[in-house]
Order: C-alpha cells, then structure tokens, then sequence
C-alpha cells in the first residue's frame, strides 16, 4: 500500500475531488482525517471509507477561520499522533460573469477559501511537519491559474496564487524535507460545474469539452490518482510543481 500507515488531512474531503482523494488515499492504506463544512457529506465520505475497510474520521470546520483550522489539526493529532499530508482542497468560486459584477463579499470568500485557507493550514502542520522530519503538502490549484478565461477573473486570479505559494513555499520548506506541490484539474462535473459555465446546459458543456483535446472534463478518480502518487513516497524528489490534469487543455 502506497500510503500505509500515513495520515491525511483532506479539506473539502465531503464532496467532489476532495471525496475522490479521500476514498482513493484510504484504499492505499491512508488513515484520512475528512474535512467539510457540509456534516452530512463528510459524515458519508467517512462511513464509505470506514465500509470498505478504511480508517477515517470526520472534523468540522470552515478553513478561512484559524481556531477551526487549529482545531482540524489538533483532531487529527489526538487521534492518530502525526500529520503526514496536508490537503488544501476546498474551494469556492462566483459563477461566470463580467468582472465588475462580482461583489466584494463573493471576492473576499473566494480569497479567503483558496487562498488564506492556505496560510492558516500552514501555521498549524508546518511546524508540526518540521518536528517530525518531513511532510507533503498539497494545494488544489486549477488550469484556471496557468490558463484563464473571461468571466472568472477573481477565481483565476485566487488559483494563479495558490500555484504560486506553492512553489514559493516548496523552496522555503525544501530544507525541513516538506514538499509542496499543487494539482491543476480542469474542469469537471462536480458541485461548481454551474458557476464555472454560467449556467450547465448540454450545449455549454459541449463547449467546454470541446477545448479540452482528450475529449471529456475531468474526474475525482483522476485528480485522486495524480494526487496519491504526489503525495507518496515514489515523488520523494518532486516539490514546487503544479502538475496539470487537464486532458491537454493548458497545451
């Protein structure tokens, strides 16, 4: 098992990519500590991975609040003793419109879901990692930060930051043996599909895949498969990178 005896803290684990990661790192031996503001989504992600024969458990929090985000971590550490990963996962966007139509509270909950949650996270498992000797931490960035689009500039601008701190952080935290490394999914038929295409229609979605060269959006198993290898010990050598998972969108 690619991540046996490891554990895993996974943000937005109760829905989408974040439940992708969650089922796909337990089934490789991964004990998975399930992160969600929606109680009865990570309550179900956990009681899958616990039928399946998994180790898991649920906390609570919202990731833009420090003393929610310290005390994710501190049940993570009460009930297994280490934080070996570190998953920035949840996020939040404003549906496709014009710039200057977005509103200022839409803007400051996009920064601070996809970007800030970042930095609290950090305050809480870095120090944590260090003592330890290592660690990997994964943020879940977008084809949105390398490639944007009209008609989500905010949520490209908050991703085009993630992959930045990303690699900043990677080179700051290269020393202590933390790798930091982020994944670019493009789109896919999860919880936000709507706000990405405006409205979901057959017709928009067909628009959409028909930019994507290998024909289809992308899904949780795909960005659960790129994200197990990342964070096992087979990537040991690979930090700063911001992988795309786009089936040749960014090409």
């Amino acid at each position: 098992m690619r991540l046996k005896n490891k554990v895993a803290i996974i943000t937005g684990a109760g829905s989408g990519f974040g439940e992708g990661m969650a089922r796909r790192f337990a089934e490789e031996g991964c004990k998975v500590v399930v992160n969600d503001i929606n109680i009865d989504g990570g309550k179900r992600v956990v009681d899958i991975i616990k039928a399946a024969g998994g180790v898991a458990i649920f906390q609570k929090g919202d990731v833009t609040k420090d003393a929610q985000v310290k005390s994710l971590v501190g049940a993570a550490m009460k009930k297994f003793g280490r934080v070996d990963i570190m998953v920035n996962n949840a996020g939040y966007t404003h549906r496709n419109q014009p710039m200057t139509s977005v509103t200022e509270k839409e803007f400051d909950r996009i920064f601070d879901v996809n970007v800030k949650a970042i930095f609290l996270a950090a305050r809480h498992v870095v120090p944590i990692m260090k003592k330890q000797g290592g660690g990997v931490i994964l943020n879940t960035a977008s084809t949105a930060g390398l490639r944007p689009r009209p008609g989500l500039t905010w949520y490209n601008g908050s991703k085009g930051a993630a992959i930045t701190i990303t690699k900043s952080m990677a080179v700051e935290l290269a020393p202590d043996r933390i790798r930091v490394v982020a994944i670019n999914p493009v789109i896919s038929p999860t919880g936000m599909l709507s706000q990405f295409m405006g409205k979901d229609t057959p017709e928009l979605r067909a628009k959409f895949v028909a930019t994507i060269p290998m024909g289809r959006m992308s899904t949780p198993r795909d960005i659960a498969n790129t994200a197990l290898f990342l964070c096992s010990d087979e990537a040991e050598f690979l930090t700063g990178i911001a992988v795309e998972v786009d089936g040749g969108r960014c090409i």
